[in-house]
């Protein structure tokens, strides 16, 4: 649990400054930084404000209680001790979404902050622990292990910061909340970078029948994240070329190099082939550039931990953009002629069979680009996108300003690769294994009746008979031979 919250000055300040200056009587948004379980403290480094929503309204603003029995002659102090916050809580944690993809390995969301005054924020206790839940409810399945959440008072009527934790319940009250020590200091300057080069190559099954046939491409490859994620944790990793073996800080400065070394193949894995159901495997490989920040006292796991979460983020964040594009498209069934349905269903959405006709699919590549003190943010950039469209995407989610930006200094490290659905033999695919070159995401599903199995081993067997039959002609030509030879004598 957070005790003690330590916030980044430059940033802080900067954003006090902001709002003083703006004369706004609220605002809300996120809280971007780390929560270190293993010493108990919070780093926070900067504050997002949430932008207003598609009908141009704030998603805070200061609501006014009136009790029309009461004389309208009521003084102003006293209508302001009665004033509470309106919160848009889905447009809030719309906005956290958004930016929780745009975040590398160990930065999150770590909760939100308000700009109100004191009254404002007291009366408004259960408007703000809804809208924690919102945020939380909305990056759980980017961060499953989220289990507190901060909730920073600006107040500026008198000016001071507050800071609270919550934990993360069933259901959030204000009993929730508890205060934890809160103070400005460096924090960007202490953080130590690690990056890592990830490669992988997955094999999954699709089937013939049963319950698990009836699934789409998003719930396959869902459903197989989730299994490569437990893979993941058991990896060994090595950092700047030594295997780790302590739990000791990192004092080097520089970037670090982590290699992530995994099983080279589970039971499980090696099985698949051999299902008497599976009429196809998709292959799904590549490679994930990832990036992780710690601060000075962290210990090195923590570091590989947070590259091994980044990874799975990374492999999700791309699955739900593609889910994003056909949210608005209805679900089709898949039918006799799948030609007709594939040409109107969007590939996230399609149920791959025996019957499935080719189709391709490009996935979004990841670039870097840079925010504070040499630490990097991340999106996405689709096969139809420039990176003019990454530098609006930075202005409307993180705050940034446009002249800050440079098209030039932002990294494209990976390159452009594809996901298809072709057509050939699943024998094909046993026998040879299939690599993606680069950095990217690709993958391709490959496909096969039964019958056209049985044809290939029938071949197989007609084909395994030939030396057996030279053997024996070489063994009868051998024997006449010699008997023609011993007559002769």
């Amino acid at each position: 649990m957070v005790k003690a919250v330590v916030g980044e000055d430059t940033r802080l300040t900067s954003a006090e400054d902001r709002l003083s200056q703006s004369a706004i009587p609220a605002e809300v948004g996120l809280v971007i930084g780390k929560l270190s379980s293993a010493l108990d403290r919070g780093f926070v480094f900067d504050l997002i404000p949430t932008p207003s929503n598609d009908d141009g309204n704030p998603a805070c603003s200061v609501l006014e209680t009136r009790d029309d029995k009461k004389k309208p002659s009521k003084p102003k102090s006293q209508s302001s001790e009665s004033s509470s916050l309106s919160i848009d809580s889905d447009w809030v944690a719309e906005h956290a979404r958004q930016v929780s993809r745009m975040l590398l390995g160990g930065v999150k969301v770590v909760g939100i902050y308000v700009w109100a005054s004191e009254s404002a924020f007291k009366n408004s206790t259960m408007i703000l622990c809804q809208a924690i839940k919102g945020v939380t409810d909305a990056i759980r399945h980017l961060d499953p292990g989220l289990d507190e959440a901060l909730l920073i008072h600006i107040c500026y009527s008198p000016r001071r910061w507050n800071c609270r934790t919550c934990l993360l319940n069933s259901s959030i009250i204000s009993s929730s909340l508890r205060p934890c020590d809160f103070k400005l200091g460096r924090v960007l300057s202490s953080l130590q970078r690690f990056k890592c080069s990830y490669s992988f190559n997955f094999r999954l099954p699709i089937y013939s029948g049963g319950k698990s046939a009836a699934r789409t491409f998003t719930e396959i490859l869902r459903q197989e994240l989730v299994i490569h994620a437990e893979e993941l944790e058991s990896a060994n990793a090595m950092i700047d070329g030594d295997l780790v073996h302590n739990d000791e800080p990192c004092n080097t400065e520089g970037d670090h190099e982590i290699e992530l070394l995994c099983p080279f193949m589970k039971a499980s894995r090696a099985d698949v082939s051999a299902a008497k159901n599976v009429t196809g495997l998709l292959l799904f490989g590549g490679s994930i550039f990832s990036y992780a920040y710690l601060n000075a006292k962290e210990p090195v796991s923590q570091a590989i931990a947070d590259i091994k979460a980044d990874i799975t983020r990374s492999m999700q964040s791309r699955l739900d953009i593609i889910c994003d594009e056909a949210q608005d498209l209805n679900p089709a069934d898949v039918g006799d002629n799948e030609e007709a349905e594939m040409s109107k269903t969007h590939i996230s959405k399609l149920i791959f069979n025996s019957s499935t006709k080719a189709c391709h699919l490009r996935l979004p590549r990841r670039v870097l680009v840079p925010w504070l003190a040499g630490t990097y943010l991340c999106d996405y950039l689709q096969p139809f996108e420039t990176l003019e469209v990454v530098k609006e995407r930075c202005v409307e989610f993180m705050s940034m300003e446009h002249s800050s930006l440079d098209a030039s200094k932002i990294s494209e490290v990976e390159t452009e690769t594809s996901l298809s659905v072709a057509e050939s033999s699943m024998w094909d695919v046993i026998s040879s294994a299939s690599s993606a070159s680069g950095y990217g995401l690709e993958g391709n599903v490959e496909r096969t009746s039964r019958e056209d199995g049985s044809k290939r081993t029938g071949n197989t067997s007609d084909a395994s008979n030939v030396p057996i039959l030279v053997a024996v002609f070489v063994l009868l030509l051998s024997v006449i031979l010699g008997f023609i030879l011993y007559q002769w004598d």
